[in-house]
């Protein structure tokens, strides 16, 4: 059973979530918070797999996005080690996912997904896998490719530590492909893709698949040009 924490400050549509959730088999309600620091707070009492959170700004009302970023640093870095996946539901396809997903978040999903794209993403996110639309998956590399050369030295010298198979697999996760079809691309099995995804977040520092697909772009592994879509 997959539980999931609601935080969103609209109290119809937590209703309203809550409903769809919790009419699925295998997905259960744990808890609701109307913002940013009450789903942080929640998050670490309640411990839930996924967090399905409000992408606009959830603390001060600035509409900034700067809460929201903070709000999912402090789920994903929670002092008691557990980590939910972080699923972000914004309302257009801007930098503010972006920053959100530099920050660990899991996935995203625009709110005006249909209930079964909704109830998808969150199996998908919990299985361990992401969640990006093509529409973020464009902003993403528009904020790659107006990035600074010298915002890129870092991310490059990470890079040189993974082998050239690594780079391969890399490349392929940054792509879209799913374990499977790595493994059945390049000819080696999916366990071994799984051991290869886990060296590469261990040495470029990631928690998880999104922020490995993010420092591919920013790394140079992958070129803006290419035109990536972004899959589960």
């Amino acid at each position: 059973m997959t539980s999931v924490l609601i935080a969103t400050g609209q109290s119809l549509q937590r209703v309203g979530l809550r409903m769809l959730l919790e009419s699925q088999p295998d997905l259960t309600v744990v808890g609701e918070a109307a913002h940013g620091p009450e789903a942080v707070r929640l998050s670490a009492l309640l411990r839930p797999d996924i967090v399905l959170l409000d992408g606009r700004d959830t603390g001060t009302g600035t509409g900034t996005g700067t809460d929201t970023v903070e709000t999912v640093r402090r789920l994903v870095q929670a002092p008691d080690g557990h980590a939910p996946h972080v699923l972000l539901l914004t309302t257009s396809d801007d930098a503010h996912p972006y920053g959100a997903l530099r920050a660990g978040a899991a996935g995203h999903l625009r709110e005006d997904a249909t209930a079964d794209e909704l109830v998808a993403a969150v199996r998908v996110v919990a299985a361990g896998d992401v969640v990006v639309s093509p529409g973020l998956a464009r902003a993403l590399i528009d904020a790659v490719r107006n990035r600074r050369a010298v915002e890129n030295s870092v991310p490059g010298n990470r890079l040189g530590t993974l082998t050239g198979r690594e780079r391969d697999v890399l490349t392929a996760v940054a792509s879209g492909e799913s374990n499977a079809e790595i493994a059945d691309r390049l000819c080696i099995a999916p366990t071994t893709v799984k051991s290869h995804v886990s060296n590469i977040l261990t040495k470029i520092g990631a928690r998880g698949r999104v922020q490995a697909v993010v420092f591919a772009y920013e790394s140079g592994l992958v070129r803006p040009t290419q035109q990536h879509v972004l899959h589960a």
